[in-house]
């Protein structure tokens, strides 16, 4: 989940939470902010979280278990297990009868393994995420980009994004997610997205051969396709880019005697584990200025998007990210026992729980950790903080140039 979240235009779409693309069933999108009722008592809003996790769990087991709507994967698993997902699995605890999802089941193919039958037919995305070496690692993905960031754009402040105003993508092109998905939420909020050409596997290779100069030179590549982005007079208000390319533009901007501010930005989310409390104030204090929002976001091709906690002076830039439940659910657990969530305010890994139509992971462990946070009145569920690379893989982790 640290190093990317994740990737044609694709046209302006009508939200898809709709019955007509889940046939069967009426889904119900995360209770973001500006669509949930206000709940004064946060107890209250707990439980209430809790139960529609529990029915959402049972549904989604439901679709990709039964022999009409699962996909071929998970069907033929189902023969291997000493129990029964369809009539086992009543609540979102009752996942941990699964075991672990392996991220090497996501590497090579056939890729149509993975769709289910209840989306037959339906035009299918590849995204992938790693991949430096050997086989990446990828995921089927319909709509379900798409969703994420239509809910996402929901916890936007229209007057840092305004409707429709155009977008700078700052982040990886390819095979990935993010790309795609960044360019539908400027399409969903009614502008266009630009892009940078940007190959984030080149420069880890470059990295691990040592060639540091020619993966500054790829950096600069990038930052200059931004800049004239910026200079072409498309009235770009809004922006994603990640901590190192956002720091290397506004420095670049400064040494033009310019800044963000002054090319027109308002509003920039980004996101990654090197968005940390330090690099926050030096984000807001040094580089960005009162006047332009920035909001830390956390995610991946496997995720989603979660949302990071809204700003607060009094939390001393400390940053809590949320989960998109029901779709995504984040536990931070013990590094010796991953069924075992560890206390509020312990350290722990990272462990997913995908549960859409498109993606069932019943617990993935994630290469990042971090503490467990109390919920929030806005996201009424569990957060984490201080996300970083997991320690015992930190010190082979290669971040490049994003």
């Amino acid at each position: 989940m640290s190093r990317v979240f994740d990737v044609e235009s694709i046209g302006i779409i009508e939200k898809r939470c709709r019955a007509d693309y889940y046939p069967t069933t009426e889904i119900t999108c995360p209770p973001f902010a500006s669509e949930s009722p206000v709940v004064s008592n946060l107890s209250e809003s707990v439980s209430n979280a809790k139960a529609k996790l529990d029915a959402h769990t049972v549904e989604t087991v439901q679709w990709h278990f039964h022999p009409s709507t699962g996909s071929p994967f998970w069907l033929e698993k189902a023969k291997s297990y000493k129990f029964d997902p369809l009539t086992e699995v009543k609540c979102f605890d009752d996942l941990k009868k699964f075991p672990h999802f392996e991220d090497e089941w996501l590497r090579g193919g056939p890729i149509n393994r993975w769709v289910p039958k209840g989306l037959a037919g339906k035009p299918v995305y590849v995204f992938e995420t790693g991949g430096t070496t050997g086989i990446p690692k990828s995921r089927m993905v319909i709509e379900d980009h798409w969703i994420d960031y239509e809910n996402f754009s929901d916890t936007l402040p229209d007057e840092s994004f305004p409707r429709g105003s155009n977008w700078l993508m700052l982040g990886p092109s390819g095979p990935r997610r993010l790309r795609l998905a960044v360019e539908h939420l400027a399409q969903y909020r009614g502008g266009i997205c630009f892009c940078v050409d940007l190959d984030p596997r080149w420069v880890v290779k470059l990295l691990k051969k040592g060639d540091v100069a020619g993966a500054k030179a790829y950096a600069d590549h990038v930052i200059d396709q931004a800049v004239t982005i910026l200079s072409a007079g498309h009235d770009i208000k809004c922006a994603f880019a990640t901590p190192k390319l956002l720091e290397a533009l506004a420095l670049k901007l400064m040494d033009k005697g310019t800044s963000i501010e002054e090319s027109g930005i308002t509003g920039i989310f980004a996101g990654g584990t090197e968005f940390t409390p330090q690099w926050y104030r030096f984000c807001r204090e040094e580089l960005l200025g009162p006047n332009v929002y920035i909001t830390p976001t956390y995610g991946n091709t496997l995720m989603g998007l979660a949302c990071g906690k809204p700003f607060d002076p009094a939390d001393n830039y400390k940053i809590t990210y949320y989960a998109p439940q029901p779709r995504a659910v984040i536990e931070t657990v013990e590094f010796n026992d991953y069924d075992q969530v560890v206390g509020y305010g312990k350290t722990g890994r990272v462990k997913l729980y995908t549960l859409t139509k498109e993606l069932f992971i019943p617990g993935f462990m994630e290469r990042d950790e971090g503490e467990r946070e109390l919920p929030h009145d806005k996201y009424p569920w569990d957060g984490i903080s201080g996300t970083r690379p997991f320690h015992e893989f930190a010190s082979t982790t290669t971040v490049g140039v994003y």
